[in-house]
């Protein structure tokens, strides 16, 4: 059992006749009425990041990775709640004082403010980041893409699975060693488009779990399939170069996640708004394929054609 099956089968029909919910099948919860939108995420140690020994290895990350539900949706984070388990391991002042220097720098970097939460003790460590932000437009759901339209990803793609290879010491990148964990650490979140979203976006999602696995959730929740050129694939030079050196193929990394960069939709005769609007905003905004009428999602690597196995499209907590 996964945990698309929970939610479908046991999760949904609770949240039946809640329109606010969107039917448990999005990122958020959109209060249509009060216009305000909520994400809950919850983080444990040796699933989500390799061990909470250092704050400075997982903090920014996490966090990061719970405002990426807002930003993908065209909605800015106003504030957030802190649930905490944490066990002897954490609760000294040591510990303590970097995890709040670290929160207190990201509350600064993206102008966002702690409500509150709760702390309990748990031999395991865990936490869990609900963000809350206020939107007067309607955000750019999952659903809402249509036939024959243009399909972009922000920034680049990979960079923080290569650093969590280096972490795990499956492989050594040399030179590149820091720029991959630092990636890994501290991902690039494309704040700058997500206010711009409304505007050329018909469907939206972020990067968490793999292209493969959240491109096949947008296009199930718009009832459209995908055709994706792999050589359009936004990557670092970096990246590139390990992919030339190694002998890797660009599969390898595709379906790892833990990018949040910004998957979306727009009409064709978008293209060049979003051409100018990536340059003034100096973003990375790469056009990777077309959705397309039957529901299939395929690649193309040159004149090949191919579809991903369910289980590899990318990260799913399997129970």
């Amino acid at each position: 059992m996964n945990e698309f099956i929970i939610i479908n089968k046991y999760l949904k029909t609770l949240a039946k006749n809640n329109k606010d919910s969107l039917n448990l099948s999005d990122d958020i919860y959109y209060n249509f009425n009060k216009k305000f939108a909520i994400s809950v995420d919850t983080y444990v140690e040796g699933i989500h990041f390799l061990n909470a020994r250092n704050p400075d290895f997982f903090l920014k990350k996490i966090l990061r990775s719970s405002l990426s539900d807002l930003y993908c949706k065209g909605i800015k984070p106003q504030s957030y709640f802190l649930a905490l388990s944490l066990n002897k391991r954490h609760a000294n002042h040591s510990w303590l004082k970097k995890f709040q220097s670290i929160l207190n720098s990201e509350q600064k970097k993206f102008k966002i403010k702690l409500n509150g939460g709760d702390t309990t003790f748990s031999s395991k460590f865990s936490i869990t980041v609900t963000v809350i932000g206020l939107s007067q437009h309607k955000p750019v759901f999952r659903k809402g893409s249509s036939f024959n339209e243009d399909i972009y990803v922000t920034g680049n793609i990979g960079d923080s699975y290569l650093g969590l290879s280096v972490l795990k010491r499956n492989i050594n990148l040399g030179k590149y060693n820091n720029f991959f964990k630092k990636k890994y650490y501290e991902p690039d979140l494309p704040v700058n488009i997500s206010s711009h979203l409304r505007k050329i976006a018909s469907a939206s999602i972020d990067i968490s779990d793999g292209l493969p696995q959240d491109l096949s959730h947008l296009c199930k929740e718009s009832s459209c399939g995908a055709l994706i050129d792999l050589s359009k694939i936004p990557l670092s030079k970096a990246c590139k170069n390990i992919l030339l050196k190694n002998d890797r193929k660009i599969m390898d990394i595709l379906c790892k996640g833990d990018d949040y960069q910004i998957l979306f939709t727009s009409k064709q005769n978008n293209r060049k708004k979003i051409i100018n609007l990536a340059k003034k905003i100096n973003l990375k905004v790469s056009r990777v394929g077309l959705t397309t009428k039957k529901k299939n999602i395929f690649y193309k690597n040159g004149v090949n054609k191919f579809t991903f196995q369910v289980k590899k499209m990318g990260y799913t907590h399997i129970f």
